[in-house]
């Protein structure tokens, strides 16, 4: 083993220990009760048992995204890795195994041989990628990126990626931008193919009637996010006859924001969906997981959550721009810039401009995409170099 990862690999032992505590009082909470045993203490968390194409993805949108790529791949051994419930749950969708990623401590040992490792976006660990490729894995970047906010951050530490990107065989970057950053940190065998999400198959699982008048949904939405949204719905309301349908980004805040409704919307009609699936009320919550881009479907106007704070970096534009949706989102999206620029028709405002923006989405066009993305590349590669 040489030095740099002899340290490295001590230094993750050593935050390991020190981070015990934490890790066990997490492992009761809900959010983490799966993944912080299966990752940090191997519950359940087997090394694969068979060779195949090995994705890792860490959350639920990157796991989505892989959907195409595993289709072309036909009956070919799949394994992937996920770092979050979501992703882990949308993972066994696939006929794949499917695993947490243990802690990068663990993976000397839990590795086994894979002929790829394919890693999305900025998935950046050490150990995972020199790892799998002294076991013999190919380590590919796929649908990497690199955003003008977080560069300067990599090129802070440029001693420590250039080591990093050194284990990396192949990189499948989002734009020429995050090409020329790769590079600046000694990545080579860089492909820009755009981004793979604009391949994803986006569809509902349940097809509801859209109910009368204006229909306008918050989606995705953070602690935070509901108020501004739920105070600039009701100035709009004053104006034209509107229902809104609340869909906040994580299932625990659920009870939170039920309560923050029923607080500043007293005087409206209120609807739980666990409680009564039914759109007939002034402001209905959606408090189930997957019921997305159902509401999409049937709605006029997406306010989509997760840009009107700084730091979350806004979400995924795709799916409304689908469905046709008028969206208005914040100005803070820097995680989703390379998806906004082939989204047509958003409005991109601050927090407290979300009113006046409902106004004007009344005379504006739905927001569509008109871009699309060859994946027969990246196949091409994975199979080509079996």
């Amino acid at each position: 083993m040489k030095p740099f990862t002899l340290f490295y690999t001590f230094l993750s032992a050593l935050l390991y220990l020190l981070a015990l505590p934490l890790l066990f009082w997490l492992s009761f909470k809900s959010k983490y009760s799966e993944s912080v045993p299966s990752r940090f203490f191997l519950k359940n968390t087997p090394s694969f048992d068979k060779k195949g194409i090995w994705f890792h993805a860490c959350s639920l949108g990157e796991t989505r995204a892989l959907g195409p790529i595993l289709k072309r791949l036909g009956d070919r051994q799949i394994n992937i890795t996920t770092i979050t419930h979501t992703g882990q749950n949308e993972a066994k969708k696939y006929r794949a195994d499917v695993r947490y990623l243990p802690y990068e401590l663990f993976l000397p040992l839990w590795i086994r041989p894979q002929p790829f490792l394919v890693v999305l976006e900025a998935e950046f660990w050490y150990l995972l990628f020199t790892v799998a490729r002294a076991k013999g894995a190919k380590v590919v970047l796929l649908n990497a990126r690199m955003t003008e906010r977080s560069f300067p951050k990599y090129r802070r530490f440029g001693w420590f990626y250039r080591r990093l990107f050194k284990q990396v065989d192949k990189v499948f970057c989002q734009s020429e931008a995050d090409k020329k950053r790769f590079e600046t940190l000694g990545a080579a065998n860089i492909e820009v193919i755009g981004n793979i999400k604009l391949a994803q198959e986006i569809k509902t699982t349940h097809l509801y009637e859209k109910p009368a008048g204006e229909v306008i949904v918050a989606a995705s939405t953070h602690e935070g996010e509901e108020e501004t949204i739920i105070d600039a719905f009701l100035a709009h309301r004053d104006s034209r006859a509107s229902r809104l349908i609340v869909v906040p980004r994580h299932p625990e805040r659920f009870d939170a924001v039920w309560e923050l409704i029923r607080a500043r919307c007293a005087a409206l009609t209120l609807s739980r969906w666990s409680e009564q699936q039914t759109f007939e009320a002034d402001v209905v919550l959606i408090d189930a997981m997957g019921e997305l881009n159902n509401i999409y479907a049937i709605s006029d106007i997406a306010v989509l959550g997760g840009a009107f704070k700084e730091d979350v970096g806004g979400h995924n534009p795709l799916e409304p721009a689908y469905f046709g949706c008028k969206i208005i989102t914040g100005k803070h999206a820097f995680m989703q810039q390379e998806l906004f620029k082939y989204v047509h028709n958003v409005q991109e405002v601050e927090a407290d401009a979300i009113a006046d923006a409902l106004e004007k989405a009344e005379h504006m066009p739905g927001a569509y995409v008109d871009e699309k993305i060859d994946l027969e590349r990246v196949v091409s590669y994975l199979t080509d170099s079996e």
